[in-house]
């Protein structure tokens, strides 16, 4: 089977709150039900290994099929390097959100590298929630942002703000893309919104990345 590589975040502190946080497991599970059927995924992590999980809801079915799933443990519980990565594997690479992603996505130059060797090959690039962080980093050859005079969404600055978490995270994601020449294109706070331009796919927040998974399908079988 082909390939695609989902990123997720080894970053477990919310702030200085005291508070937990991580990978959010549905923008993980829910993708997965989608494109596993086609493709084989592999998962990277900044650190590798067991990343912090966060958004831990068993009553979602999905959450508890892949969570009581050994095989799908084992492959979490493991993930990937950035320097393990052979980009020339994969068709897609996919940046699940999670708050965690707000700090250890948007310098980290070795997955940009990554996502930008699958785009230039002709692979797709996408990201849901906060995800969309680790496009920030992202140069093409010809050394012009990823995300610029392109499409994207991604949690935005109202949605942070109604969640509490807007004086929290390091930055404020929404602004971060504009500012890097991107074009925003959100729903309303908490609708499912998938937004494709070309080879880019982004979602807004965790309950649109079951659509950004068929999107991401249906994209792939194009």
């Amino acid at each position: 089977m082909e390939k695609i590589l989902f990123v997720v975040s080894s970053h477990g502190e919310l702030g200085d709150t005291g508070k937990k946080t991580g990978y959010y497991l549905s923008e993980v599970t829910h993708p997965w039900s989608v494109l596993s059927a086609c493709y084989e995924i592999d998962v990277v992590s900044p650190k590798g290994g067991r990343p912090p999980v966060d958004g831990f809801d068993l009553n979602d079915p999905i959450n508890r099929k892949y969570w009581d799933d050994p095989e799908w443990q084992d492959k979490m519980s493991a993930t990937m390097t950035p320097e393990e990565v052979d980009p020339s594997q994969y068709k897609a690479i996919f940046y699940a959100g999670g708050h965690g992603a707000m700090w250890d996505f948007p310098n980290n130059e070795k997955l940009a590298s990554i996502a930008q060797k699958i785009y230039e090959s002709g692979g797709f690039v996408s990201a849901v929630f906060h995800g969309p962080a680790g496009l920030l980093p992202i140069k093409l050859s010809d050394g012009t942002y990823l995300v610029k005079g392109k499409k994207v969404d991604s949690f935005t600055n109202a949605e942070e703000e109604a969640n509490g978490t807007a004086k929290i995270v390091p930055f404020l994601l929404q602004t971060a893309l504009t500012d890097e020449g991107a074009i925003f294109d959100c729903g309303a706070p908490w609708s499912v919104h998938v937004v494709r331009d070309g080879r880019l796919i982004t979602g807004q927040n965790p309950m649109s990345a079951l659509e950004l998974g068929k999107t991401l399908l249906s994209a792939l079988k194009e």
